[in-house]
């Protein structure tokens, strides 16, 4: 890079990381939460914030590459630097086949046939996901183009729902009947482990550190800023739902913000919408592809990870870490290509953020154990770290031993590799 990133550059980063593929979906699977989704979200977002300060702090004292892997090895070593890089990588494959259910998700709105054929949308998922993965492979370049083109497109429709249910509350617009639903603890940690899903990527401020300018400054204000923004977007729409779109019909729908949009201006609105939906997803789907390939390509260059996975391709990117991640999130959805579009992303994120969530807690006790001198990042850590209690609660058994297995399946590799190194 021939410049650093800067305050608004920043913003923009860590803003769009977060706002993807998730609040396009999310409201179908909060729908039937009825008001105990605004308990998790104010959870939700009480816990992002105390993440997004511990990033901020850790980030601001040590502008390394790398984000939560270096906060961790820095704190605790190699193996538990090994263990968050390999959680956060589960993380990005895992999320990204989440990610690619969304965009097919939204195309069903405009092609029914899609939703309703058993089978299709887990395949289609999967062409999406080898689309992205081959325009990584041609260079980041490529990427950053598609990026640019998809970033902007995500906010619209969401302010314009905002802006509509406003209008419909300042103007006495008929509301949809009381959900009927009982206030109860179990529901409350469900909502809360579905919503943290929304705001998985507010570390990305921290990952690029080292080309971030003036870091100590800029890296906390686009941080809390961002996460405290999208909170409120978030929020917005879930209320928007609770008041004017009734819980059977919120729950229905394959792209929720288009079937809102539709109801108050029209369906050929909600047929745009819904392709701009599918867009943003597969914005968001190019951007964490990017990721995934990342992590495994890092972590080689670092020496804890097999040193085949550094190997670079004649466009100087990690094609091999491309193909390997790539395969990898193609088998977690074709294995579950029997489930329906909707349950299908609800089993997949789940899966996702139960393994994200690991690498997150790392993250936490890192600060507690390098941040000792600030009394609000530890403060913060310890909220975050009982917030990642009560999440991982939320996503359930499935989805925990699900990740547990995954993280573990990582331990042999480190082994093996450390071994090799101690011999050699």
């Amino acid at each position: 890079m021939n410049r650093k990133l800067g305050y608004w550059a920043l913003l923009a980063l860590v803003i769009g990381n977060m706002v993807g593929s998730g609040i396009y979906v999310l409201p179908a699977q909060l729908a039937p939460l009825g008001w105990n989704q605004f308990a998790g979200w104010g959870i939700t977002v009480i816990g992002a914030l105390a993440l997004a300060q511990v990033f901020s702090a850790l980030g601001a004292r040590l502008p390394l590459a790398g984000g939560p892997y270096a906060f961790a090895t820095a704190a605790f070593g190699p193996l538990a630097g090994f263990t968050t890089a390999w959680a956060y990588w589960v993380m990005s494959w895992v999320g990204n086949a989440a990610v690619a259910v969304a965009v097919v998700s939204a195309l069903a709105l405009i092609f029914p046939a899609i939703g309703s054929t058993q089978g299709v949308p887990a395949v289609l998922a999967v062409a999406c996901v080898w689309v992205v993965t081959l325009v990584n492979i041609r260079g980041v370049r490529a990427a950053g183009r598609l990026q640019e083109v998809t970033v902007v497109l995500k906010l619209l429709p969401l302010l314009a729902l905002i802006a509509i249910a406003l209008w419909l509350w300042l103007t006495g617009g008929k509301r949809a009947p009381n959900p009927q639903v009982p206030f109860t603890g179990d529901k409350v940690a469900i909502a809360a482990g579905l919503t943290f899903w929304g705001f998985l990527g507010l570390e990305a401020a921290t990952v690029p550190a080292d080309k971030v300018e003036n870091a100590a400054r800029n890296i906390p204000r686009a941080t809390m800023i961002g996460v405290a923004l999208t909170g409120l977007i978030y929020i917005g729409i879930s209320g928007a739902f609770a008041l004017f779109m009734p819980i059977a019909d919120a729950a229905a729908s394959p792209a929720p913000i288009a079937s809102f949009l539709g109801r108050y201006l029209g369906s050929d609105v909600a047929m745009v919408v819904a392709l701009f939906a599918a867009i943003s997803a597969f914005g968001t789907l190019n951007g964490w592809v990017l990721v995934q390939a990342e992590m495994p390509w890092a972590m080689a260059k670092g020496g804890v990870f097999p040193q085949w996975f550094a190997v670079e391709g004649r466009h100087g990117t990690p094609v091999r870490s491309h193909l390997v991640s790539s395969g990898l999130l193609t088998a977690i959805t074709l294995m579950n290509y029997s489930k329906g579009l909707t349950e299908l992303f609800a089993f997949i994120a789940s899966v996702s953020l139960a393994a994200g969530l690991v690498a997150y807690l790392f993250a936490a006790l890192s600060a507690l154990r390098l941040m000792r001198d600030q009394a609000l990042t530890v403060i913060a850590a310890l909220i975050a770290v009982a917030f990642f209690v009560w999440a991982e609660y939320g996503l359930g058994l499935e989805a925990m031993v699900y990740a547990g297995l995954l993280i573990v399946a990582g331990l042999p590799v480190y082994w093996l590799v450390n071994s090799a190194r101690s011999s050699g």
